[in-house]
């Protein structure tokens, strides 16, 4: 095991002295023996909990006259039925009905395993190799007398299970299940807040330890490695540990070309992890050494973008109307105008939960009224093509009162936490 050697500060600045060199090969083993697991006590979501999320859908189909809605395993089946699985061509397919217990359609091979999870009453209903799952599908409608009732198709569901199921049910009204799936997902409720709080205090844990230990020449994948590491001893789960090295930081999802860290150029990171499912997504940018004016001026500029974006959030406010107040000022200072470069190529932010990007997002012409308990990222970077590029992301919540912060913005370009 290694112990990576702490910084030394340059004239007090906070900045990354780069006189320490420290070669990949040294990372394959990685010293996290200062930190440990936070996670202890943390209520999972509760069987009650997954009851009044059922309630809440038969509620919003009925609103919608929509009998039945048809999951396929992710984000939406977990949250529904607690059923913890993955896509494969043997279709595993969840039936939650306006009235009356859900059918979990799987192999018959799987279905101890699918038992494990399944967090709500339910009928488990197999298929053999030789069988067609979606016949199972349309037969427990037409037990229910839906054989011309109106289902809702989760927006992932995949064209085979959706088309199989109309041409064995041709009676069927096949509709979107956005208006049920959305409408109880964008509402969060604070179980799953604060599983989302300590998946943010594991990332930003994970980045105040990783940020000493940059060094000079150190490529993307060392850092990544760095931070994942720390993320998992802290009790998270690793989704993603994106570093982009000097230009590659203009563009917001990297590059092909070989980055090494070097003094004086932007290091820009974006990581997340989940904990019980729920998610994290924090970007901060940092020079090692001295940043020059401009990456000062931009970097100022996307922390100011940060909080127009945060103070223009409120109840009952159209979700675009953000992305347009952060343009808005982002032109006053020359950048754009909309997704012109230099400037911000993408949208300002987007919803977040379960999966690490979900509706509605913080975009222009986004009609979806702001409501309490609905979250969202706040990443409103600046990008120079061929330059560098300046990302701050945190994410945040609403309340009745206004927006929170999940995590805090960074005070300064040299104290990104």
């Amino acid at each position: 095991m290694i112990t990576l050697p702490r910084r030394n500060l340059l004239l007090g600045t906070g900045a990354l002295a780069l006189s320490t060199l420290l070669p990949a090969r040294l990372l394959a083993e990685i010293d996290t023996s200062d930190l440990s697991d936070i996670t202890q006590g943390i209520a999972p979501i509760s069987t009650a909990e997954r009851e009044a999320r059922i309630e809440r859908a038969r509620q919003l189909m009925r609103d919608h006259q929509i009998d039945a809605i048809l999951i396929e395993p992710g984000a939406s089946m977990v949250y529904f039925t607690g059923v913890e699985w993955w896509r494969s061509e043997r279709l595993t397919a969840a039936l939650l009905f306006q009235k009356g217990d859900a059918v979990i359609v799987t192999p018959f091979f799987e279905e101890p395993s699918v038992h494990q999870t399944l967090g709500i009453p339910a009928q488990i209903r197999v298929w053999q190799e030789d069988e067609d799952p979606i016949a199972l599908i349309a037969g427990a409608l037409k037990e229910r007398g839906l054989a011309h009732g109106t289902v809702g198709i989760e927006e992932t569901v995949r064209f085979f299970a959706s088309d199989g199921l109309g041409k064995l049910a041709p009676g069927l009204r096949v509709v979107s299940a956005n208006p049920v799936v959305r409408g109880c997902r964008m509402i969060k409720t604070p179980a799953e807040i604060a599983l989302m709080t300590k998946a943010t205090e594991i990332t930003i844990a994970a980045y105040r330890w990783v940020w000493p230990r940059i060094r000079e020449g150190m490529a993307p994948r060392d850092i990544s490695a760095l931070m994942n590491a720390a993320t998992v001893k802290l009790g998270g789960k690793p989704e993603f540990a994106l570093v982009l090295l000097g230009e590659a930081a203009a563009y917001p999802h990297g590059s092909h070309q070989p980055q090494r860290v070097r003094e004086g150029e932007v290091v820009l990171m974006d990581c997340g992890c989940t904990v019980q499912g729920y998610q994290s997504d924090i970007s901060r940018t940092f020079v090692p050494g001295k940043a020059t004016p401009e990456v000062r001026r931009v970097w100022e500029t996307v922390h100011e973008g940060q909080q127009v974006a945060f103070r223009k959030a409120r109840i009952g406010l159209q979700a675009g109307e953000i992305d347009d107040a952060v343009r808005a000022f982002y032109e006053k200072q020359g950048f754009g105008p909309r997704y012109r470069l230099p400037g911000l190529s993408h949208r300002t932010g987007h919803g977040i939960g379960l999966d690490g990007h979900e509706p509605v997002n913080l975009v222009h012409n986004e009609a979806t009224l702001l409501a309490t308990g609905m979250c969202f990222s706040n990443e409103p970077g600046l990008y120079l093509p061929g330059r560098f590029g300046v990302r701050l992301e945190d994410c945040f919540h609403m309340t009745d009162s206004g927006p929170a912060w999940f995590s805090t913005p960074p005070i300064s370009l040299e104290q990104p936490v």
